[in-house]
């Protein structure tokens, strides 16, 4: 395919937008026996697109939508997804879950792993963790934690592995509990539970198991993001939420997708994973991504080491056969 290029990844936007919501409505009706699809809806591009076609799969009075801000969320995520509510007609609730989270002890119990590095953390503080960038050539992602102080001076540094697992482990608390304000909603209305991750998410394992993981249909999860993109163009998502960069907001500082998990922006990894999953040469998908063939490689093989490492997150309950 010496052709390719991001053209190939363009697809026929009204098609798949039917092709989708009929699928929706079928399963919704035959496979899980609900009224309705409840989902949260966080301001970014995905949960925007799906919420659009929540709406027009069972229209938009049966679709209802949930902001769940805690402590560490951008105030523009409430803003925006509140647009999104609006723009479809869907019936919305905020469900600010950080007195949940403090009452678990979310922040806390993350913050006393970071103080384990930095022992004046503490408030005003802001933090975040980011990955090493396959491209860097260590051949291996090393996650540090970067932190600011109320003077705004920033450090980051290397973690042991008892300090990554437990500041990752308090903090998914918050998609854990998020989902468990989505299924409460989904129970009392006898809806199901729409999942927002795109294919690029999905295939990399870029959710947390129980929490964001969790959902009774993921309707774009076989979308490449770019994908995604040209569905909200086409189903009228507003356009600020179309130009803003996919963002994390989990995390009291700012932080990209690329940062925390992803070696390159989405464009250029929608290329990378449609390269490898299709079996196109290196020479070919080095060139559309607008790579080298050996940064290729380390995509490549970053792609395949998240896959096995996270092939858990995929996994059903393990039960004794009889």
């Amino acid at each position: 395919m010496s052709q390719f290029s991001p053209q190939t990844l363009v697809i026929d936007a009204e098609a798949e937008i039917e092709r989708i919501v009929s699928a929706m409505r079928t399963q919704l009706r035959t496979q899980l026996r609900r009224r309705g699809l409840v989902l949260g809806l966080s301001g970014g591009i995905d949960s925007s697109v799906c919420a659009a076609l929540a709406a027009r799969a069972v229209g938009p009075e049966r679709v209802f939508a949930l902001f769940m801000p805690e402590n560490d969320s951008d105030p523009e995520s409430l803003s925006l997804g509140r647009r999104v509510a609006d723009k479809f007609g869907i019936g919305s609730v905020v469900e600010d879950i950080g007195p949940s989270l403090a009452a678990m002890g979310c922040y806390e119990r993350r913050d006393s792993f970071i103080r384990q590095l930095v022992p004046e953390f503490g408030a005003g503080w802001g933090c975040k963790v980011v990955i090493a960038n396959a491209l860097a050539g260590k051949g291996y992602a090393v996650s540090s934690l970067v932190v600011q102080s109320p003077e705004g001076e920033k450090r980051e540094l290397r973690m042991s592995a008892e300090v990554y697992q437990g500041i990752i482990a308090a903090t998914n608390m918050k998609q854990r509990t998020r989902k468990q304000m989505e299924y409460y909603h989904a129970d009392r209305l006898n809806y199901a539970v729409i999942g927002t991750p795109n294919l690029l998410e999905y295939d990399q394992g870029f959710f947390v198991k129980n929490g964001d993981g969790a959902a009774d249909l993921k309707p774009i999860a076989h979308l490449y993001k770019s994908q995604v993109y040209q569905l909200a163009a086409h189903l009228g998502v507003p356009e600020d939420i179309c130009r803003r960069p996919p963002t994390t907001d989990t995390w009291s500082m700012a932080q990209s997708q690329e940062e925390f998990y992803f070696s390159l922006p989405y464009d250029r990894m929608d290329l990378c994973l449609y390269g490898l999953n299709n079996g196109l040469d290196r020479d070919t998908v080095a060139n559309a991504a607008g790579l080298t063939l050996e940064q290729l490689d380390a995509v490549w093989n970053d792609i395949e080491r998240k896959r096995v490492a996270t092939a858990y997150l995929h996994m059903g309950p393990l039960v004794i056969a009889a």
